[in-house]
């Protein structure tokens, strides 16, 4: 048995906590079993199968889930309209949050 694949996701791993310690980030980690770090996860995978997979079942191949997947994803971030941040899309949304941070960081060096 080959160790290999392991070794390459500790140095994939490492390689992306100093990716992260050089941007000023940190990953967000948790305890194995964590439900903290895994609820946004889970609540977007529940909502993609209650609107998604189960109302369209049967289907027929592989290629019509993912596109269908793909589409849905699409209209999950682009189009959907999310009640916490002002009925926006949340690409709308983190946007125009970027663009305020670029003006601070603008005003802050002024």
């Amino acid at each position: 048995m080959s160790r290999r694949p392991v070794e390459l996701t500790q140095d994939t791993s490492f390689a992306l906590a100093e990716h992260l310690d050089r941007a000023g980030s940190a990953a967000s980690i948790g305890s194995v079993g964590d439900a903290n770090d895994n609820s946004l996860m889970e609540s977007t995978i529940g909502l993609f199968k209650t609107e998604l997979i189960k109302p369209l079942r049967p289907w027929k191949t592989l290629s019509e889930v993912g596109l269908a997947a793909a589409e849905w994803v699409d209209w999950y971030c682009h189009h959907r309209l999310h009640g916490e941040i002002g009925y926006i899309p949340p690409v709308e949304h983190e946007t125009n949050d970027d663009s305020q941070t670029i003006k601070d960081q603008v005003t802050a060096k002024i």
